[in-house]
């Protein structure tokens, strides 16, 4: 899986703010058609944004097999929809989407057309919460894609060192996250140590796998291994500050122990919140209302 350019994103022809779900088909930077849903706030005061613009925007990015359409994502998005609007799509290889599932490499590129649709609708503020992959995409793009406005000089850089692992400034205006909320992400590419990243592995990297993917789980992955490897998500962590950064992980994840969120809390220092939330499972499946309303206060604070 070869690592491209994770920059600019072409400006998606959409129709003005809408009062209900829109359905579209987004360009990432490569060409690929990524299926996006805007669902709008359904609060009282959804018309009172900043300058009495359409308010803030939540971006939801699912975990690996999910999709747009997947009901622990459409739970997400009612929740969600209660404090700010919100985009939820699928990432290629996923859903209705085209391309074939990079598991976290060129999936920075859709959730960067997402954010950017969201701010072409006239989001200002955008905050992006992914799951799993999703969840280390969303750390990925919160340290590669930075806030042009921030330092009033353009876009923030991405650090020398981290192009050697795939990464590249972002640059592209409005493709920004305002704030980042990872759930149930690892710390670390090629984690083998529990049983179903052990499956996950064996889906992926052989012929069989692949199969059992595209018919069993309707994910359509792509064959070849990353060159190179993409920016890590401990390390990408480190480097989103100084947009607020939050990190949630249930204490009975089967995927993920609970080193990966604390290496990635530690990474980030002071910039991050860890929330370790007892009795959780792993990601979007696992995440009941009551965490959702707590994200969503972190996100959008009333």
């Amino acid at each position: 899986m070869s690592s491209v350019s994770e920059g600019r994103i072409p400006d998606s022809a959409v129709r003005s703010i809408t009062r209900g779900p829109l359905r579209t088909t987004l360009r990432a930077d490569d060409g690929v058609g990524i299926e996006a849903v805007y669902d709008p706030c359904t609060a009282d005061d959804a018309a009172g944004g900043e300058a009495g613009g359409p308010g803030p925007a939540i971006v939801v990015a699912h975990g690996f097999t999910g999709s747009a359409d997947r009901p622990a994502v459409r739970r997400a998005v009612r929740t969600f929809a209660r404090y700010a609007a919100v985009v939820s799509f699928s990432f290629r290889g996923h859903g209705r989407s085209g391309g074939l599932s990079t598991v976290g490499d060129r999936e920075v590129l859709d959730l960067a057309a997402a954010v950017a649709w969201a701010r072409s609708l006239g989001h200002r503020r955008v905050v992006t919460v992914g799951f799993s992959m999703g969840g280390s995409v969303v750390l990925r793009h919160g340290a590669l894609y930075a806030d042009e406005a921030a330092d009033g000089e353009g876009a923030r850089p991405v650090a020398e060192q981290d192009a050697e692992h795939g990464g590249r400034t972002g640059a592209r205006t409005g493709a920004h996250a305002d704030a980042v909320v990872s759930v149930s992400a690892p710390a670390r590419w090629y984690y083998r140590g529990t049983a179903p990243m052990r499956r996950l592995h064996w889906m992926v990297t052989r012929p069989t796998g692949r199969l059992v993917g595209r018919y069993g789980f309707r994910t359509r992955i792509h064959h070849d291994e990353w060159n190179p490897v993409p920016l890590s998500p401990v390390a990408a962590a480190a480097l989103i500050a100084p947009a607020p950064l939050l990190i949630v992980h249930g204490d009975r994840d089967p995927y993920f122990p609970l080193d990966h969120p604390r290496m990635l809390a530690a990474a980030a220092g002071d910039a991050a919140d860890l929330w370790l939330e007892r009795g959780m499972g792993h990601a979007e499946n696992a995440a009941d209302e009551t965490l959702l309303t707590r994200i969503a206060d972190w996100a959008v604070p009333r």
